[in-house]
């Protein structure tokens, strides 16, 4: 026993003094009622955990700087809308008016030629004929590759707009497109290579259908056409889906065609079945909202066509106002599915590369400095990718 306290077993009786660091506002004895802090409070009631919530992620831009839910991913493109409407409105308004013109034009001379057909059946009869065929097919078929060029394009943009807008950052159209301009080339590859994926298993397919019909077997051909139909919609949503991201990453990385579908499978590998739910998810609402927006027009479209007769001037009407309806739908519906398809691909990275914290990192910096600098395009880069 010593001064009141107890020595514990196997300690010297004469023990040195506390250390006290140079400098240490401590530096007269003890306190005697020196004691542990206080633990903190519980939580409020209905808080998961015994701690303090986390704070919450950062957000300099369209969405927060972490893995996302499907509302970020919703919200985060309606974010991206309206944060760059000029841009992005003016871009996809602009595409699609190019790529629904001769379309346009195909239906109304379809209408047109429906309306000759109801005023005069008997001296219009062959209006309906292979010429009116023709001139709804071709027409059809010009809409669709001006579409694939002008839609490419387009997306390529429109991901470029949306990886600094990631940042809070915004880009003009025109800066843009000189961004995008020297990746046209591998986004058309990779669009040609997906094509000749899809239309591989076509070809033996549809040689197999015409042999069983040619055998005489009708029934057969039916039947194996209804099951290879079946297998082919498989096939068509597994390689959509596989290559979604091929896109964003020839636009965001720099990487060419055949290394971006690479990369795109490995990204969605892990997570297959909730990116397909979700592009599935986008396309239903793509084309919901494009049909709410072109009904009305099309219904006008009917009519004017019915009343005109197929008069050249109805013709002219019809045509517009299909144009006036494909081109409002089309201008929602593109930047919805390319935004989406460009904060999955975001969030695929965050969830299998920790690129969250390269994003976090970059946005505090720029925080610090006051603004988004055009260098923030180079952090898409794989070499910024964190394994976890």
């Amino acid at each position: 026993m010593s001064d009141g306290h107890e020595t514990p077993p196997g300690w010297s009786a004469e023990q040195p003094p506390p250390y006290q660091a140079p400098g240490s506002p401590y530096s007269g004895p003890a306190p005697s009622a020196w004691q542990q802090p206080a633990p903190p409070p519980p939580p409020p009631y209905g808080h998961q955990g015994y701690g303090y919530a986390p704070p919450p992620a950062l957000r300099p831009g369209i969405i927060p700087l972490r893995p996302l839910g499907l509302g970020d991913i919703y919200d985060g493109t309606i974010k991206l809308i309206r944060s760059n409407p000029k841009s992005v409105l003016g871009l996809s308004a602009i595409v699609a008016a190019i790529a629904s013109v001769p379309v346009s034009i195909g239906q109304a001379l379809a209408f047109s030629s429906l309306g000759a057909v109801m005023s005069d059946p008997q001296a219009n009869a062959d209006a309906l004929d292979g010429g009116g065929f023709l001139s709804q097919t071709l027409p059809t078929i010009i809409s669709s590759v001006v579409s694939l060029v002008a839609v490419t394009i387009l997306t390529g943009v429109l991901i470029r707009i949306l990886g600094r807008a990631v940042f809070g950052g915004k880009i003009t159209a025109g800066e843009a497109w000189r961004l995008v301009a020297p990746r046209v080339p591998a986004l058309f590859g990779v669009i040609l290579l997906i094509m000749a994926i899809m239309l591989a298993p076509a070809i033996p397919i549809a040689l197999i259908i015409y042999a069983a019909a040619a055998a005489g077997s009708a029934g057969a051909a039916v039947g194996l056409g209804a099951l290879f139909l079946i297998l082919y919609i498989g096939y068509a949503l597994f390689i959509n889906t596989r290559f979604s991201f091929a896109a964003p990453v020839v636009v965001l990385e720099g990487l060419g065609p055949v290394q971006a579908l690479r990369r795109s499978w490995r990204l969605v590998s892990g997570d297959f079945w909730r990116v397909l739910g979700i592009l599935l998810l986008t396309m239903l609402l793509a084309y919901l909202v494009s049909m709410v927006l072109s009904f009305p027009f099309g219904l006008i479209a009917g009519v004017a066509s019915v009343l005109g007769g197929g008069s050249t001037g109805a013709t002219i009407l019809v045509a517009v106002v299909f144009a006036i309806g494909t081109t409002l739908g089309a201008m929602i519906t593109y930047p919805l599915q390319a935004g989406v398809t460009g904060l999955l691909y975001t969030d695929r990275r965050m969830r299998s590369e920790a690129f969250d914290l390269v994003l976090q990192t970059a946005a505090l910096e720029q925080q610090r400095q006051g603004w988004v600098h055009a260098s923030a395009d180079e952090l898409w880069h794989p070499s910024n990718a964190r394994r976890p």
